[in-house]
C-alpha cells in the first residue's frame, strides 16, 4: 500500500473508528439499486460502515477487527416473515394438550387420538388440541359435529381445532360448560353452526365464535408461551429471519415476549399485533393496551403498536367474504365479521393513534372494504405515515391492485396456497375465475405496490424458504404434486425484494434496514448456495442458512465460525425440529 493510501486509511478509521467485524471475499446481493452486488462489508456499532470491494473495507480493519473470509459464499439481507403464530403452533403441546400430529388426519385417526389422550390423562378435564380437517370427514362420508364426538366421548369436554384455525369442533359437554345453546347469540365476528330446524348448535364454531370455548377453559400457562416464542425465535433466526410479526396477542403473550427480550434471546425484531376482538382467545386488557399500555413492552426488538382484525373467515367454512356470491349459491357471499361502519371508524381511529391495522382478508370483498376504510382514514387524517396491512390477500379484485400503492397498504400473502398440495387443492373453492387471481404477487408488484410474505404458521410451514421457492415457481417444492398452481410466478429478484426490503417497509423501518447499504442496520445472512447460480425449482426450499447477523450481532452460527470469540452467536448447534 502506498504512503498516501496508508494516510487515507488511518484518516478514515480515525474519523469513524475501526470496524468490529469485516466480511470479505463474498458474493453479496445487497438489494440496493445503486450497488446491487458487493464483495465485502464492514460493520461497526450495528451498522454497515462500508459496502463494496476489499479496498472499500480495508481502511476499517484495525487490530481488534474480526475479519471473516466468506470464500465466495453467497450473502444477502435477512428475511422478513410478516405473519406467524409460534404460540398457536407450539404452546398447546407444551401445555400438555392433544396434538394429533398429522397434516390431514382421517376421522378415525382423530377419534383414536382423542381416546388415547383421554386414557393417558384420566379425569374430567378438557380434551383440547389440534387438528381435524373437514374435507377428510367429507371424504369419509361423515359430518364433523358434536354428535360424532359424543358417540365416543360424551361425558368429558372435547374441543378440536381445524387445521386452518377457521373453526373448532366441540362435543355437547364442551357446549354445556361454555353455556352455548340455541338461545346463544352469534358473536359479530363469527358464528355458531346450527341445526336448520331446532337452532341447536351442531358443535362447529366458526372464527371468533370459538373464543367462547376458550373463555371456558384455563388460559395457556406462561411457561408454555415462553417456550413457544423462544423456540420460534430460535428457529426463525436459524433460517435467516431478522424481522417478524406475531399477530394475535394478549397481555399474557406480551409478558412472555418481554421476558424473552429481557433475557437477551429475542433475536429477531418482533411486531406483536393485539387482537381487536376475542377472535381466538380472550384479551382481557385490550382497551388498556390500545390506550397506551402497549408501550410498556417497547424495546429495540419488540413493539406492540399494531392491532389484528379478522374481517372475514376462511375458505374451508365458506366464510371468506366475497364481492359476489359463492359458487353454487344465489346470495351467500360469506361472513363479514364487522359491519362496514365498524371497519371504517376503527381503521380511522387506529390510524389517528398511529397504530397499524393488520386486517385478515381472505375474500376479495373483505379486502375491498379494508381498502375503502384506509382511504377514509387518509381522507380524514391525512398521511399518518402508518402502513396498514392486508393479511392473506388470498384473492383480490383487479381494480384494487393499484390502490395498495396509492394508499400505502401492504399486500401480505400466505404460502399455504401458492403451490399444489392436497391441502391447497381443498382450499381452491372460490371458483375458477377467482382462483386464477389467487395470491397475486405479480399484480400488486406490477401496479407499484408492496407485497410481503407471511408464513402463517401453523397453517403452513414456518420455514420461509419453502414459500420463497413457490413464489418463483408456483410448483410443489417437494415434488409430491406435479404441475403449476393458480396465479402467476414472479422473478427471483422480485422474490428477494419481497422477502427483504419489502418486509422492512411493512414494519416501517426500510430507511434503517432491509438492504445492505452504508448507514443501515447490519442485518445479513450467509447461505450454503448461490440463489442466482441454479434453477429455483427444487433448490431454494431446502436452503441452509450458515450465519444470521442482526444489528451486527451474530444470532445464528451453523458451523461455529465465531465460537470462542467476542462475536459468539446466541444460537448455534441444532435447531428445534417442528
Amino acid at each position: 500500500m502506498a504512503k498516501s493510501d496508508n494516510y487515507l486509511s488511518s484518516n478514515i478509521r480515525g474519523a469513524i473508528g475501526a470496524a468490529e467485524l469485516v466480511l470479505i471475499n463474498g458474493r453479496i446481493y445487497t438489494v440496493d439499486d445503486q450497488q446491487p452486488w458487493a464483495e465485502a462489508v464492514a460493520i461497526k456499532h450495528g451498522r454497515f460502515v462500508a459496502v463494496g470491494d476489499y479496498n472499500s473495507v480495508a481502511p476499517f480493519i484495525g487490530e481488534q477487527t474480526r475479519v471473516l473470509d466468506l470464500k465466495g459464499r453467497f450473502a444477502m439481507p435477512g428475511l422478513y416473515d410478516m405473519h406467524t403464530h409460534p404460540d398457536l403452533a407450539l404452546a398447546p403441546g407444551y401445555s400438555g394438550d392433544l396434538a394429533i400430529g398429522l397434516n390431514d388426519p382421517t376421522p378415525e385417526q382423530v377419534k383414536q387420538s382423542v381416546l388415547d389422550y383421554a386414557a393417558a390423562n384420566p379425569g374430567d378435564g378438557w380434551v383440547y388440541g389440534q387438528y381435524f380437517v373437514r374435507y377428510t370427514f367429507k371424504q369419509a362420508g361423515l359430518v364433523a359435529d358434536r354428535e360424532w364426538l359424543d358417540s365416543f366421548m360424551p361425558d368429558r369436554p372435547v374441543a378440536i381445532l381445524d387445521r386452518s384455525w377457521g373453526c373448532m369442533m366441540v362435543n355437547s359437554k364442551a357446549l354445556e360448560l361454555a353455556g352455548i345453546d340455541a338461545d346463544t347469540m352469534d358473536p359479530r365476528h363469527g358464528y355458531i353452526e346450527r341445526d336448520s330446524i331446532t337452532g341447536e348448535p351442531t358443535g362447529i364454531l366458526v372464527d371468533g365464535a370459538y373464543a367462547l370455548i376458550h373463555a371456558a377453559m384455563p388460559p395457556t400457562p406462561q411457561h408454555a408461551l415462553k417456550r413457544a416464542y423462544r423456540e420460534g425465535v430460535q428457529f426463525q433466526s436459524g433460517h435467516g429471519v431478522v424481522g417478524t410479526k406475531y399477530v394475535h396477542v394478549c397481555e399474557h403473550r406480551l409478558n412472555a415476549l418481554k421476558s424473552i427480550d429481557q433475557a437477551g434471546e429475542l433475536t429477531v425484531r418482533v411486531e406483536a399485533a393485539i387482537s381487536w376482538q376475542d377472535d381466538i382467545f380472550p384479551v382481557k386488557r385490550r382497551w388498556e393496551l390500545l390506550a397506551g399500555e402497549r408501550h410498556f413492552y417497547r424495546s429495540a426488538r419488540l413493539n406492540a403498536n399494531a392491532v389484528k382484525f379478522h374481517f372475514d373467515g376462511t375458505h374451508e367454512s365458506r366464510s371468506s367474504y366475497l364481492s359476489s356470491a359463492w359458487p353454487g349459491e344465489s346470495s351467500w357471499r360469506g361472513h363479514l365479521n364487522l359491519t362496514p361502519e365498524h371497519i371504517s371508524d376503527m381503521v380511522v381511529d387506529m390510524d389517528r393513534k398511529g397504530v397499524r391495522v393488520i386486517a385478515h382478508c381472505t375474500g376479495d370483498g373483505a379486502s375491498d372494504l379494508f381498502l375503502d376504510a384506509v382511504a377514509e382514514a387518509r381522507r380524514r387524517n391525512g398521511d399518518s405515515g402508518v402502513r396498514h396491512q392486508c393479511a392473506h390477500s388470498t384473492t383480490l379484485l383487479d381494480a384494487n391492485l393499484p390502490r395498495f400503492a396509492e394508499l400505502q397498504v401492504t399486500a401480505e400473502f400466505s404460502p399455504v396456497g401458492w403451490f399444489p398440495s392436497s391441502f391447497a387443492n381443498a382450499r381452491a373453492v372460490f371458483g375458477e375465475d377467482r382462483m386464477q387471481r389467487a395470491y397475486n404477487f405479480k399484480g400488486v408488484l406490477e401496479a407499484g405496490g408492496v407485497a410481503v410474505m407471511g408464513t402463517d404458521w401453523p397453517v403452513s410451514s414456518i420455514n420461509p424458504w419453502i414459500g420463497f421457492e413457490a413464489m418463483i415457481t408456483r410448483e410443489n417444492p417437494f415434488g409430491d404434486v406435479e404441475g403449476c398452481f393458480y396465479g402467476n410466478p414472479i422473478t427471483l429478484e422480485q422474490a428477494i425484494r419481497v422477502m427483504t426490503i419489502n418486509g422492512a417497509w411493512c414494519m416501517g423501518i426500510d430507511d434503517k434496514a432491509g438492504s445492505i447499504e452504508v448507514g443501515k442496520s447490519a442485518d445479513l445472512i450467509v447461505l450454503d448456495r448461490d440463489l442466482f447460480a441454479q434453477s429455483p425449482k427444487g433448490n431454494i426450499h431446502n436452503t441452509q442458512v450458515q450465519l444470521t447477523l442482526l444489528e451486527g450481532e451474530v444470532m445464528w452460527d451453523r458451523q461455529g465460525e465465531f465460537v470462542d470469540t467476542d462475536h459468539a452467536a446466541i444460537w448455534q448447534g441444532e435447531l428445534p425440529n417442528f
